[in-house]
């Protein structure tokens, strides 16, 4: 057994022999451990962009901490299950990183667990690419994704581009971004599990973090790939703020048939890191599974599950 290993067995052994309500309390402990400038600082953050629970100390509001500690409590296994289908230690030190900062504030391992050589999404030891790529871009932003994935692979590395933005504004940025890249489509439509439409949610945190919901200023067409898009499809990057798992759902047929490289966002809630390799599974059983971050040391964000 790698010392790794052992290390992370151990991390989730002690989180396992705790009942949810000492889980809890050792993390508020832990909370109050760090300095008063970063308690301020991550409650803020959580507050502003609204995905993991609120986080008010000074009104006695713990809901970030008590939704973290019962995402730990209930899902140990499910941690053991990802760990086991990670391909590397990369990953697996990733994966730890992870959990011991929601379980403890530990900013050591996030920042050893950091990604600092490589772009978002293209890692070179695990995504390869060819000129036959058909590329989807889930949440291309300005087409910053797409001008990286140039710049990495080359512009004659790919087939077809399709961009798909839920933003108005941003949207037309995308488009000047990207009009002198050849082959690439642009779409002002959002992706879910069904077509139809839902309501562009205004973030706090900012236009890069605007989302789709039940309510919201204007409507939006959403789509499923399996419908919006004929020809097959080999890479798929979701970065879409809460939605990729149903972003998902809605690919099962091109996942199944075609097995694209994904791509995929696990941090917008805290289930995502289990729950969305679960998901891949029950469509297709035979992927591989890479952790890489980018984020924050004092909050891990920009994760992305690699399943290839």
């Amino acid at each position: 057994m790698h010392i790794i290993d052992g290390t992370f067995y151990a991390l989730l052994n002690e989180i396992d022999k705790q009942k949810p309500d000492e889980l809890y309390t050792r993390m508020v402990k832990s909370f109050y451990k760090v300095s008063p400038v970063t308690r301020k600082n991550v409650a803020e953050y959580f507050n502003r962009f609204g995905f993991w629970g609120k986080l008010d100390p000074e009104n006695g509001i713990y809901e970030e901490i008590e939704l973290k500690a019962e995402t730990l409590s209930e899902h140990v296994a499910d941690f053991y299950k990802l760990y086991e289908r990670l391909g590397d230690y990369r990953s697996k030190k990733t994966l730890y990183a992870i959990i011991s900062n929601w379980y403890r504030y530990d900013f050591k391992s996030t920042t050893e667990a950091k990604e600092y050589m490589f772009d978002d999404y293209f890692d070179p030891d695990l995504v390869k690419c060819t000129p036959d790529e058909v590329v989807v871009d889930l949440g291309a932003y300005t087409g910053d994704t797409v001008l990286a994935y140039i710049n990495n692979y080359g512009a004659d590395c790919y087939k077809k581009i399709y961009c798909y933005e839920i933003t108005k504004s941003v949207f037309e940025i995308l488009k000047a971004n990207t009009a002198g890249i050849r082959d690439i489509e642009c779409r002002m439509k959002g992706v879910s599990d069904v077509c139809g439409e839902m309501r562009l949610n205004l973030s706090a945190g900012g236009s890069s973090a605007n989302s789709l919901s039940e309510t919201g200023a204007e409507s939006v067409e959403t789509v499923t790939l399996d419908f919006d898009i004929s020809e097959p499809i080999t890479l798929i990057k979701a970065d879409i703020e809460g939605g990729e798992q149903r972003a998902l759902l809605g690919a099962a047929r091109h996942i199944s048939n075609e097995h694209p490289k994904l791509l995929i966002s696990v941090y917008h809630s805290n289930d995502d890191l289990w729950k969305i390799p679960q998901i891949i599974d029950g469509i297709s059983d035979d992927y591989r599974y890479y952790l890489r971050f980018k984020g924050s040391c004092i909050y891990p964000t920009e994760v992305t599950l690699f399943a290839l």
